[in-house]
């Protein structure tokens, strides 16, 4: 296989696929694991503030340890993790 179209086709998939298999192996290196300890159950009027400072949570671990919480939206009933780890 010279420098033909097909050859060219192929050596890209091939890069690219490699590529691929790299970022994986990267990305799946630096997951950490979530221990939720305790959780707690959002009452009218929480939010994500008046959350963390009932338990004492700095903004970075409370989204770190909540990560399926992307603002300041919590609903009533909605359990917000208080105490958790990153392994």
């Amino acid at each position: 296989m010279g420098n033909t179209p097909k050859a060219m086709y192929l050596n890209c998939v091939q890069t690219l696929s490699l590529l691929l298999i790299i970022s994986m192996i990267a990305i799946t290196q630096g997951k950490r694991t979530l221990t939720c300890d305790s959780v707690f159950g959002a009452q009218e009027g929480d939010n994500c503030i008046t959350i963390m400072q009932s338990f004492n949570l700095s903004a970075d671990f409370f989204f770190k340890i909540n990560p399926n919480i992307s603002s300041d939206k919590i609903f009533v009933g909605q359990w917000v993790c208080v105490h958790g780890s990153l392994n």
